[in-house]
C-alpha cells in the first residue's frame, strides 16, 4: 500500500520546538533546513508508485523520506549502515527529511527497504529526474542566470580490482567456469584437467616473471579458446551471461588464424591493438580504460560561474560513461540536455578537446559561443589570419602588403595563393611567416576550416580571450569538491547502472551544499566602517593618548617637533 505524506503542509506547531531556540538555529543554518523546505516535496516520490499496489499489502515506507535517504546517502558518503543508522538516530536527517514520530514505523528503515528502493531508482534511471527536479528548483530559488558555464570531466575509480591481462583472463575463465559449475555440473566435471589449472588453490601459477608472461598468455588463450569452441553450440551455456563474458574477451584479446595444416591457431593481439573498451574486469564489465587516467568511468560536468560571485555556482549537467569515452563528444549532448531544460549557456568555457571546430561551428548555430583553446601545433609568429581578406574570406595581401599574383580555388572549396617568390625572398620577415617557399613560387594553401582555426589561435593571444577563459579553472574546484566532500572519485559500488545512480545523486548533492553555503553566506554582515564610527574614534582616541604619553621618546628617534605641532594634525576624524 503506498503511503506518502504532502509536505507542502505546514504543521500548526512546529515539531520540533522542543529542540529550543539554539539548536534550531543550528538546523536552519543546515543543508536539512534547505532539504526541508525547499527539496522534499520536489523529490518525484510519484514515479515509484508503478512498484507499489495503491490498496493491497503493508503500507509502504513514506516515499519522498526513502527517495530522500537515497540522495542524503549518497551526499553524505554513507555506507549502508551508516545511512540506516543516520536515518534512525540523526536528528538532522529525521529533520530534513520531515520526520516527526518517534515510532519505528516512521523512524527505522531496514536495509532490504534500502536496497530496494535504491535498486529501482538505478534501474530506471530515477536519479536524472531527482538531478533536475532539484536543480531546476534551487535555479528558482536564487534566480540563477545560466548564460555563463563552463564545462569537463572527472574520473570516476568504481569498486573492482585493477587486473593486469593475465589476471583479466584468469578471472573471467574462472568466473565462468564458478557459474557453470553451479547451472551445468555434468557439463563443468567433463572438462577434465582445465578444471585443476584454475582451481583457486593452483592462483600461483599465474604469477609468472615478465619475461614468462608472453608464453602464459599463449596458453591463457588456448583455454579460453577451448571453453568458448566447446560450448558454442549449447544454447543454455550459451545464454549464460558469464559465457558471454568469456566471448567477448576472448574476441577483444585474440584472433584465431589458420597454419599451414588448416588448424586454428590462437595469436594474442598486441596491446596497443585491444580497445579501451575492452573488458577491464568480470566483475565491472561497464568499466573502460583511459591511458591518462587509467580505468573505471567519467563524469560530464558543466556547471555555471558568476565573475562577481554573486550567485552559487550550481552544477547544470551531469552524464556518466565509460572512462574510454573521448571528451570530443560531450559538448554538444550537454548543451542539448541543457537546453531542454531551460538552461543553456550563452557562453561556455571548455578545454582544448571539447573545442573542435566542428563542435565550436554547431554551438554557434544553436547561438552558443564556446571558449576554448585550440588543439595543434601553433602557427608561425606569422599565422594565416594575419593575412589580409576580403568579404568572401579570399587573401588580398600578405602582412606585408605584397599582392598575390595569382589564386586557385580546389574542388572542395579550399584556396593556394601564389606570392612573387623575388619580393618574398628580400622580405626580412620572411622566417616567421606561413607561406610555404618553393623553387618558384611561395605558396599558401588554406580552406574554410584552417581559416576560423587560425583566427582563434590569433584570438588566445589576446588580453580579452585570456581574461574570459581564466574562469575555466574554477570548474576544478568543483572536481575537488565532489571528491573531499561526497566521495566521488572512488565509488563503493561498481556496474553502470549503480555508478550512475552514486554520481548523479553526488552531484545533486553538491547543488544542494553549495546552496546553503551561498545563502548562509549572505545573511552574514557584511564587514565594513560603516556604522562603528564610534568605534573608530575610540581607538584614534587610544592612540593618540599614546603617542602624548610616549612623547619625549619619539623627540630622541625624530629629533624636535616643530613648535605648532598638534596630534590633531595627523590623527583621521570620522564624522
Amino acid at each position: 500500500m503506498i503511503y506518502v505524506k504532502d509536505h507542502k503542509q505546514r504543521d500548526m506547531f512546529n515539531p520540533f520546538a522542543h529542540l529550543g531556540t539554539k539548536r534550531l538555529a543550528l538546523l536552519e543554518t543546515s543543508w536539512a533546513h534547505l532539504f526541508r523546505e525547499k527539496i522534499l516535496h520536489n523529490l518525484p516520490a510519484e514515479k515509484l508508485f508503478q512498484f507499489y499496489d495503491e490498496f493491497k499489502g503493508r503500507k509502504t515506507k513514506e516515499l519522498y523520506a526513502m527517495l530522500g535517504l537515497v540522495l542524503i546517502q549518497q551526499m553524505e558518503d554513507c555506507t549502508d549502515t551508516d545511512a540506516i543508522d543516520n536515518f534512525a538516530l540523526n536528528l538532522k536527517w529525521q529533520y530534513a527529511l520531515n520526520i516527526t514520530d518517534a515510532s519505528d514505523v516512521a523512524s527505522y528503515v531496514s536495509p532490504r527497504t534500502l536496497w530496494k528502493v535504491r535498486d529501482i531508482v538505478a534501474k530506471h534511471g530515477l536519479q536524472d529526474v531527482l538531478f533536475e527536479n532539484i536543480t531546476d528548483a534551487l535555479m528558482k530559488m536564487f534566480t540563477l542566470d545560466p548564460s555563463k558555464q563552463r564545462l569537463d570531466s572527472i574520473h570516476i575509480f568504481s569498486n573492482m580490482a585493477h587486473l593486469g591481462r593475465i589476471r583479466i583472463f584468469v578471472r573471467t575463465i574462472r568466473t565462468f567456469l564458478t557459474n557453470l559449475k553451479r547451472q551445468h555440473a555434468k557439463e563443468y566435471q567433463a572438462l577434465g584437467d582445465i578444471i585443476l589449472r584454475y582451481d583457486k588453490k593452483s592462483d600461483g601459477a599465474f604469477a609468472v616473471k615478465p619475461t614468462e608472461s608472453a608464453k602464459k598468455l599463449v596458453e591463457l588463450g588456448d583455454d579460453c579458446f577451448y571453453l568458448v569452441t566447446r560450448f558454442k553450440e549449447h544454447s543454455v551455456v550459451g545464454d549464460m551471461a558469464s559465457y558471454k563474458q568469456l566471448v567477448r574477451m576472448f574476441t577483444e584479446q585474440c584472433i584465431v588464424e589458420k597454419d599451414t595444416n588448416n588448424a586454428s591457431k590462437v595469436v594474442l593481439k598486441a596491446s596497443k591493438d585491444v580497445s579501451s573498451g575492452s573488458l577491464q574486469n568480470p566483475s565491472d564489465p561497464d568499466a573502460g580504460y583511459c591511458g591518462h587516467k587509467g580505468k573505471g568511468y567519467q563524469m560530464q560536468v558543466m556547471e555555471t560561474y558568476s565573475e562577481d560571485k554573486s550567485q552559487p555556482n550550481l552544477i547544470t549537467h551531469v552524464k556518466v560513461e565509460a572512462a574510454n569515452e573521448s571528451d570530443a563528444y560531450a559538448l554538444l549532448p550537454a548543451l542539448e540536455d541543457a537546453g531542454k531544460r531551460g538552461l543553456a549557456p550563452t557562453e561556455l568555457l571548455a578545454d582544448t578537446l571539447y573545442g573542435s571546430d566542428d563542435n565550436v561551428e554547431k554551438a554557434k548555430e544553436l547561438k552558443i559561443t564556446v571558449i576554448a583553446p585550440v588543439m595543434g601545433a601553433k602557427e608561425n609568429t606569422i599565422g594565416l589570419a594575419d593575412f589580409t581578406f576580403d568579404e568572401d574570406d579570399k587573401i588580398i595581401a600578405c602582412p606585408e602588403q605584397q599582392l598575390p599574383t595569382k589564386t586557385k580555388i580546389g574542388e572542395n572549396g579550399g584556396a593556394t595563393v601564389y606570392f612573387d617568390k623575388a619580393v618574398c625572398d628580400r622580405c626580412h620577415r620572411q622566417s616567421e611567416c606561413a607561406v610555404k617557399r618553393e623553387k618558384k613560387s611561395c605558396t599558401i594553401s588554406y580552406d574554410a576550416k584552417s581559416l576560423r582555426l587560425s583566427r582563434r589561435r590569433k584570438q588566445e593571444k589576446e588580453v580579452a580571450f585570456k581574461e574570459k577563459y581564466r574562469y575555466r579553472s574554477g570548474i576544478e574546484g568543483t572536481m575537488s569538491d565532489l571528491d573531499r566532500m561526497t566521495g566521488l572519485k572512488h565509488l563503493r559500488v561498481r556496474g553502470m547502472p549503480q555508478v550512475r545512480l552514486a554520481s548523479v545523486l553526488k552531484a545533486t548533492g553538491l547543488n544542494i551544499l553549495r546552496s546553503v553555503a551561498f545563502k548562509n553566506r549572505l545573511k552574514r554582515p557584511k564587514k565594513t566602517i560603516q556604522g562603528s564610527n564610534s568605534s573608530l574614534n575610540d581607538l584614534f582616541g587610544v592612540v593618540k593618548e599614546h603617542i602624548l604619553q610616549n612623547m619625549k621618546y619619539f623627540k630622541k628617534i625624530f629629533g624636535n617637533f616643530p613648535d605648532d605641532f598638534q596630534t590633531d594634525d595627523f590623527m583621521p576624524q570620522v564624522a
